[in-house]
């Protein structure tokens, strides 16, 4: 429906478009030529001074000292109108090319030294150049026939005028010296020849009152005297002497100029005039083409608003229950189906989840709804299989867990067996073979409580009395492997307390444990152990010279290690199952206790754990100096400390973004 009624009306806004255009061509077409009109204007008075001033200089050449007076006024009028033209590029440009001698030629004319022929060419040549660049005789708009005939009737009478006041010039000159020289008859034919055929195509595209104008300035006593002149200046082609006036042909010749560029500027202001109303017309017509565009373009919203209603509000909607259910719904039902009780894992529909999904949809189309109806079967999907991995999930923590205590039990029950057999048994060397046992049997201890740990269904091993540091360290060791490898190095007093004693001897020995992994068999495992008087905590390093971490994968272990990792427990690789345990055996430890890795100076990889003071309890008897740190264990420390800073900084980066 939408596409029915929206097609017909983008194509009458294309045609409204186009229409638009027209007038607004139309409107630049009209100024662009009231423009031109006034510039031929200008262009046509500054012809007409240098006309003047070409047959006052040629008189004066042929020896007319009266000329000299008017020619004065008529050089500064020239100068006047060349001033105003300067702003005009291209007549500025021909005034460049073509006058840039004038004022050469002016002084040797006072002088009588120029040429008469040469001089008159040069004027000929400017006035020739200046209506070349005239607009109006390059001007071809079709947008109105009365315009275009005003301005083809104005092109022709300049160039009727311009032979008539070129006539007027060549033989102002002639009359002074007595007489035609050279190719001046020849020239002086041409010129009326030129003169005839212009008015002859004026009064094709001239108005009757402009031909009657025209008429009327060849019709004056002065135009008649001037043509007696004329008929004068045929008879001697033979180049005989002639005696006439040249003043009085000067003052009718002027006269007919004058009259001719009277008429010139009257059929320049009908041009003009008949563009300005082209132009107030095409204004008229644009704005109201604008306006019909307007409204057209108003309805064309309206009817697109109100057809695409049908599809907004139902897909509005739509959207909405699609980002409720993935926001909110599936969310909050997934986490009931994972805190729910073992015997409860079932598909939880959602409590506010609606009995008809297009309920919502206001009156949405048939495919709307049944999207609403896939969106609503992807929900109980997307349940369904929440509650197939929660209940996953829980079945597999719960065997772990079974599992764990089962071994667990298990080994307690071996422990104590063999430690009934040690006390009875007297012969050193099934002692030794019973004590290699025993050392097996807490490590199964210990692997057992790890799945426990990372099932999150370990309690703490009870421990009544606080337990010196060493001997936690040492706890640690027996529970490792190849625990002849572990050098204990120094390790400064310290008391733990009796509820982190277990937790605390268990992470030394996932650290340890990986240190011996991950290191050569000929090279030891160091542990440190050290108070740190600036953090009012206590330290233990275990320090290898092993293979080392990658950075990113270093700094994916100590995010295990803080417990900022989202790795789940089923989904993190096996080979680092020992960092997810000493991870959360820190998060149980409480705040303050931390464990980072870092690069061991030489090669190999140090991990930290740092205790805060109140898992440390008083240490019993006499205090004493704590013996120096060793330079090992303090570049170990400066090193943990530069390593956290950096963790902490990430961490600080990640949560601002």
């Amino acid at each position: 429906m939408a596409v029915v009624i929206t097609v017909p009306i983008c194509l009458l806004l294309a045609v409204a478009g186009l229409a638009v255009y027209g007038r607004a061509e139309a409107l630049g077409d009209a100024r662009t030529t009231r423009s031109e009109v006034g510039l031929s204007l200008r262009i046509q008075a500054l012809v007409h001074q240098l006309q003047r001033e070409r047959g006052l200089t040629n008189g004066l050449l042929g020896g007319e000292g009266e000329f000299r007076s008017p020619l004065t006024a008529t050089r500064k009028r020239v100068d006047t109108a060349l001033r105003g033209m300067r702003p005009e590029s291209a007549v500025e440009d021909v005034i460049q090319r073509h006058l840039q001698r004038l004022a050469d030629i002016r002084a040797a004319a006072d002088k009588g030294s120029a040429d008469r022929a040469a001089t008159l060419t040069f004027y000929t040549t400017a006035v020739d150049a200046l209506n070349a660049v005239d607009p109006v005789a390059e001007t071809t708009t079709g947008t109105d026939r009365q315009l275009h005939d005003d301005l083809a009737a104005l092109r022709e009478l300049a160039a009727a005028k311009e032979s008539v006041a070129l006539e007027r010039g060549l033989l102002n000159g002639v009359f002074a010296k007595g007489g035609f020289h050279d190719r001046e008859y020849l020239t002086f034919t041409e010129v009326r020849a030129t003169r005839l055929a212009a008015l002859a195509r004026y009064r094709q595209t001239a108005t009757a009152p402009q031909r009657a104008a025209v008429k009327n300035a060849f019709a004056t006593e002065d135009a008649e005297r001037a043509t007696a002149y004329e008929n004068r200046a045929e008879d001697a082609a033979d180049g005989s002497a002639m005696r006439a006036d040249a003043r009085s042909w000067w003052d009718a010749m002027t006269v007919l100029v004058d009259d001719l560029y009277a008429v010139q500027q009257s059929v320049g202001d009908d041009a003009r005039d008949r563009a300005d109303r082209l132009s107030h017309d095409a204004e008229t017509g644009l704005a109201a083409y604008l306006v019909a565009g307007a409204l057209m373009a108003a309805l064309v919203a309206g009817l697109a608003a109100f057809a695409s209603r049908s599809l907004t509000r139902p897909l509005g909607a739509l959207t909405a229950a699609a980002h409720d259910v993935a926001r909110h719904r599936l969310p909050a039902t997934v986490a009931r189906i994972q805190q729910s009780p073992p015997d409860h894992v079932e598909l939880l529909p959602p409590a506010d989840a609606p009995d008809n999904p297009d309920a919502r949809l206001l009156g949405g189309a048939a495919e709307i709804a049944e999207v609403a109806a896939s969106l609503h079967q992807v929900e109980h999907t997307a349940l369904h299989l929440a509650t197939q991995q929660a209940s996953l999930r829980r079945n597999t923590t719960e065997s772990l867990a079974n599992l764990g205590r089962r071994n667990q039990n298990l080994v307690r029950r071996q422990l104590s067996l063999i430690t009934r057999l040690e006390r009875q048994e007297l012969d050193p060397d099934a002692l030794a073979e019973l004590f290699e046992l025993d050392h097996l049997a807490t490590r199964m201890r210990r692997n057992a409580e790890s799945l426990l740990v990372l099932a999150g269904q370990n309690p703490p091993r009870p421990t009544a009395a606080p337990a010196d540091g060493l001997e936690v360290v040492q706890s640690a060791v027996a529970e490792v492997e190849h625990y002849r490898r572990v050098l204990i190095a120094t390790v400064e007093p310290v008391r733990v307390r009796g509820h982190a004693v277990a937790d605390v001897a268990h992470l030394l020995a996932e650290l340890i444990e990986n240190g011996l992994t991950f290191s050569p068999p000929t090279e030891p495992v160091e542990v440190h152990g050290w108070h740190d008087a600036e953090d009012h905590a206590y330290c233990i390093a275990v320090v290898d010279h092993g293979i080392g971490m990658s950075e990113a994968d270093k700094e994916r272990a100590n995010a295990r290690l803080s417990g900022t990792g989202e790795e789940a427990l089923l989904a993190a690789p096996t080979r680092v199952l020992g960092h997810l345990v000493v991870g959360r055996l820190a998060h149980r430890l409480g705040d303050g206790t931390q464990v980072h890795l870092f690069d061991t100076t030489g090669g190999g990889l140090s991990a930290l754990l740092a205790l805060p003071g109140r898992l440390l309890a008083p240490v019993e008897g006499p205090s004493t100096s704590p013996p120096p740190v060793r330079p090992a264990v303090s570049s170990l420390l400066n090193g943990f400390r530069a390593g956290v800073a950096r963790a902490e900084a990430q961490s600080k980066q990640g949560a601002s973004s």
